[in-house]
């Protein structure tokens, strides 16, 4: 399966995200690209129960957002469960992780394209 970086114009696109293959940066982390609108970065991030981002997520001069679809997340003494929405504006960083395991959608908005 091919997936498009980017929704063409004047087109809907409708994707079964597990069948996008993953991207695994880390033990227990798997990360799967949508294709976004110009400027928005995509994606659905899969955390293995007791899995950890890689490093730290530093966001220089763009935000980041994700919605938990399902576990819990772990950003530093928070805890987010399932329906809740983090977002991080520029000059923030965070290193998520998580006991149970998470399912969460997200976006970047990316000052370069």
């Amino acid at each position: 399966m091919i997936i498009p970086e980017q929704v063409p114009p004047g087109r809907t696109l409708s994707v079964d995200v597990d069948g996008v293959p993953p991207v695994e940066p880390g033990p227990g982390v798997r990360v799967r690209t949508l294709p976004g609108m110009p400027g928005i970065r995509t994606w659905v991030i899969d955390l293995a129960p007791g899995a950890e981002w890689p490093g730290l997520d530093v966001h220089e001069t763009c935000g980041e957002a994700y919605f938990v679809v399902s576990g819990e997340v772990i950003e530093g003494d928070r805890v987010h469960g399932p329906g809740t929405y983090v977002a991080f504006g520029p000059e923030t960083s965070h290193r998520p992780r998580t006991e149970t395991g998470a399912r969460v959608f997200g976006f970047n908005h990316d000052v370069t394209a």
